[in-house]
């Protein structure tokens, strides 16, 4: 016979649990010793193993980072080429070629193009790794995933930026100056085209983190985004807390890193033009 009370918790376990989470004090306490915390470091403990929550962030943030830096990559090997062939090459067969690439981009949701992916290079052809973290052949694949749809869409952007960029006063200035076309492209229309781009992905950081959950989990890649789905399964709210307090955080510098980055890439910033002529 089945005992339904098994695990059972008695009253007195139960307000000894309490006392220890605090969760017997008024929940203004409980709030202020939180913030007291965070502004600390410390977002408590989780749950589920009794680990600092801090220490669980720095272990996994780097598994994280590493993916988002594969798909980064990713996303420049496919923008950049995609791109400038279809500004150069208007209406043209890079340009359709673009189009056609940009409209899978958005239309795929990320899950479905891993499993594709899974399907046909791990299962069929048995290429590369889909599960796990380890070499090289294990990042490929979720690199992939989550690099192809934002590089499609930048693509587009890119495309934009060049054509209005070509069209410029000191664009066509240096061409009758006798500039080398690869240096008016790489070193004056391409800067100024970096820059929506640049706005862009700093606006878009949020979401390439939150695909890496998707892809995490599609992948069983261990970091930030399997976490936090394991300590929504299991109501590890400090865990959960603390991953959206440091995400927010992280999206927080990366734009202030964006803004920064002005200046470096554009000159007129620097000199106090703005962007406007």
């Amino acid at each position: 016979m089945l005992q339904t009370d098994y695990f059972a918790v008695t009253k007195q376990e139960e307000v000894e649990l309490r006392q220890e989470l605090g969760f017997d004090l008024p929940i203004l306490i409980q709030y202020g010793k939180w913030i007291k915390g965070v502004l600390q470091l410390d977002f408590g403990k989780s749950y589920l193993n009794g680990k600092p929550v801090w220490d669980e962030l720095m272990r996994r943030i780097p598994v994280t980072l590493e993916l988002t830096l594969g798909a980064f990559v990713v996303m420049v090997l496919i923008t950049v080429p995609l791109g400038v062939l279809a500004a150069c090459y208007p209406n043209k067969f890079p340009d359709h070629l673009g189009r056609f690439l940009a409209l899978m981009g958005a239309s795929i949701p990320s899950f479905w193009f891993g499993l594709l992916l899974i399907h046909l290079f791990a299962l069929e052809l048995q290429w590369l790794s889909s599960i796990g973290r380890g070499t090289i052949t294990h990042m490929i694949l979720p690199s992939v995933t989550l690099g192809f749809s934002m590089a499609t869409i930048y693509a587009r952007l890119l495309r934009t930026g060049l054509l209005e960029s070509f069209s410029q006063e000191y664009i066509r200035a240096a061409r009758a100056r006798g500039v080398q076309e690869w240096r008016i492209l790489l070193f004056h229309a391409l800067r100024a085209a970096m820059l929506p781009i640049i706005t862009v992905f700093g606006m878009n950081i949020g979401y390439l983190l939150g695909g890496s959950v998707v892809t995490e989990m599609l992948f069983s890649w261990p970091g930030l985004g399997s976490m936090v789905i394991d300590a929504i399964n299991g109501r590890d709210y400090p865990v959960i807390q603390g991953y959206i307090i440091f995400i927010g955080f992280f999206v927080v510098v990366i734009n202030l890193l964006v803004d920064l980055f002005y200046f470096i890439i554009d000159p007129r910033i620097r000199h106090g033009e703005g962007l406007t002529r």
